[in-house]
């Protein structure tokens, strides 16, 4: 059972980070303040703001040393290339303190006393180290941009020069060197060494009294309140981990598996973290953005019958599978997001991430991570992968308990996997399932019709109807049949009803699917505004290919008829698409 203990100072703080009786588990984000940020912390501390409470873990349990990591605090921070914690070995180790939550602040205050912040100079692929520092000469003035009443700083020894130079009066103090007074007298050595009197001083006395304050709140004020939990019941001290959030982004309890995952990770060069982030980095190149949560799914999607982000999926058989089969999975999970690009998805169009986890357990246990991209694959396959992404999208079945969905689909692919990709089957799995069907009733298609262009799920739709395009190594765009720019600059006109004019300025006509279509890049941007009626004349366009209804006029003023006949249209080629529309089943 933890409990509040004896507020410490944060001499105290430096000297348990230097011991290593305080460490950072893997589970916490790498480091991120600002200079400002810091500099705003040591304010706020001498000013006797509080700086919230902090939570650590007494660590004594041999089994928790083992199952998970923890890193030493960072000394210096690289602003340009970054730095991670030292991994430490802590089965050496007696009991120690994992920081649960106030990591980011204990990092500062001791880069702060301690460290340097190396910052990138300006327009150069460099950085310049800095150390912090405190302006003793004369409080803030108010209107200070920074709010602040001290000011602290993170100078280089160019930025002291030009400092000084600019105003000379100014008498900057590293505040690392407070660490050198022993007692709060020894302070007046300063202003010996520096021949400072009062005399020929004349802010003397705000610069005697700031560095003694200085000295009081590092090694005589004990303002760093913390609880401590001294559970060693691991899934406990975890669920705390998650349900902790003091002002940051809230951990996730894939943060933690996560911790567990590198812990266990044998090749120690490449740990798992840096192994993930890699990956990240392969699909942020494609165009999307994944994170632990995604990759660690799908290793259990890949790997497990059980997908729930539980402690018990995460044993060290199960994570040794996913180290020895780390390189086809990377490959798996680049492949398919490499795919979703090649037919125009990007990451503000994709709408739910867990859609990709099925593709890519199909392509790994295909075993064709290296050929699905290749616009020679099979083309029918592949068609149905889109298929199924289009439909399960627009039909939103990730939304609540997606881990039952994905379970019950992987069960639907293991029984066909002598198959292709097993669309129908898992349409038919699905079908009595009001909220999760994949099929679409008219209704539903009739909306669907009128969904905006700038909605996320319009180039779903568009990419089922657009179903025969050759996306291969060709960028399509999202274009208005009748140019947008007539209907924004419309304005009434003498020849115009009311009722017509509602009609052409309501962005659900021309704004929506029943105007789009999906157009290579390059020709659309050519077309530009041109009238619909002359780029198909012109430029001779097959209007059964582009979805552009026959038989009937493309002028603008005959607009009203061009809608209606267009929604028949794309609403027959949708059905001839999906194959089958039920009617019967309930719309979510």
């Amino acid at each position: 059972m933890g409990s509040y203990q004896t507020a410490i100072t944060i001499n105290d703080v430096l000297n348990n980070i230097h011991s290593r009786k305080y460490l950072i588990p893997a589970i916490q984000r790498k480091y991120v303040w600002t200079t400002e940020q810091i500099e705003a912390l040591f304010d706020s501390i001498m000013r006797g703001y509080p700086i919230n409470s902090f939570m650590f873990w007494k660590v004594a349990d041999d089994e928790i040393k083992e199952n998970l990591m923890f890193y030493e605090f960072l000394r210096t921070y690289d602003e340009l290339n970054g730095k991670n914690n030292k991994h430490i070995d802590t089965k050496a180790l007696g009991e120690f303190e994992a920081i649960i939550d106030g990591q980011q602040r204990l990092t500062s205050i001791y880069l702060g006393l301690c460290g340097s912040y190396s910052c990138k100079v300006p327009r150069k692929n460099i950085t310049e180290e800095k150390h912090l520092y405190l302006d003793i000469s004369k409080e803030l003035l108010e209107e200070d941009e920074r709010n602040m009443l001290y000011n602290f700083a993170f100078l280089s020894k160019s930025d002291l020069k030009k400092e000084k130079e600019k105003n000379p009066e100014s008498l900057w103090f590293k505040v690392n060197d407070i660490l050198f007074y022993k007692e709060e007298e020894d302070v007046s050595d300063y202003f010996e060494e520096h021949n400072l009197t009062k005399d020929n001083f004349a802010n003397y006395r705000f610069a005697s009294k700031t560095l003694k304050k200085l000295y009081r709140i590092v090694f005589k004020d004990a303002i760093i309140n913390y609880y401590e939990e001294d559970s060693q019941k691991e899934e406990e001290v975890l669920d705390i981990f998650v349900r902790t959030n003091s002002g940051g982004t809230k951990l996730s309890f894939s943060d933690l598996l996560m911790s567990k995952t590198t812990s266990q990770w044998e090749n120690k060069d490449k740990d798992a973290r840096k192994a993930m982030e890699e990956l990240e980095k392969k699909v942020y190149d494609c165009g999307f953005k994944i994170n632990t949560d995604f990759i660690l799914k799908t290793c259990l999607f890949l790997f497990n019958d059980n997908i729930k982000f539980q402690i018990k999926n995460f044993k060290v058989d199960m994570i040794k599978k996913f180290e020895d089969n780390w390189d086809r999975i990377d490959d798996s999970i680049v492949a398919a997001f490499n795919l979703l690009k090649s037919w125009g998805f990007n990451e503000s169009n994709l709408t739910s991430k867990n859609a990709v986890i099925p593709i890519a357990y199909y392509i790994y246990t295909k075993e064709i991570e290296t050929e699905i991209t290749k616009p020679t694959y099979n083309k029918d396959e592949k068609e149905q992968i889109r298929k199924w992404l289009c439909l399960s999208l627009l039909k939103k079945v990730f939304g609540g308990q997606s881990d039952t969905i994905l379970t019950k689909i992987k069960s639907v692919m293991n029984e066909t996997e002598e198959k292709g990709f097993p669309l129908e089957d898992i349409k038919e799995a699905f079908k009595g399932n009001p909220t999760k069907n994949l099929y679409l009733t008219s209704d539903y298609i009739d909306s669907l019709l009128h969904t905006d262009i700038d909605d996320p799920y319009c180039y779903s739709i568009l990419s089922l109807l657009y179903a025969h395009l050759d996306y291969n190594n060709k960028r399509f765009h999202k274009d208005h049949l009748h140019p947008k720019s007539y209907f924004t600059g419309l304005r009434r006109k003498d020849d115009m009803d009311e009722e017509t004019y509602k009609f052409y300025k309501d962005k659900a006509n021309y704004n929506s699917v029943v105007n789009l279509q999906l157009l290579n890049g390059y020709v659309n941007e050519s077309k530009n505004a041109t009238s619909l009626k002359d780029w198909v004349e012109k430029n001779k366009i097959d209007k059964k290919f582009q979805l552009i209804p026959e038989n009937v006029s493309l002028d603008i003023k005959d607009f009203k008829i061009f809608i209606k006949e267009r929604e028949v249209l794309l609403k027959k080629r949708l059905l001839e698409v999906i194959g089958y529309v039920d009617d019967n089943v309930e719309e979510n």
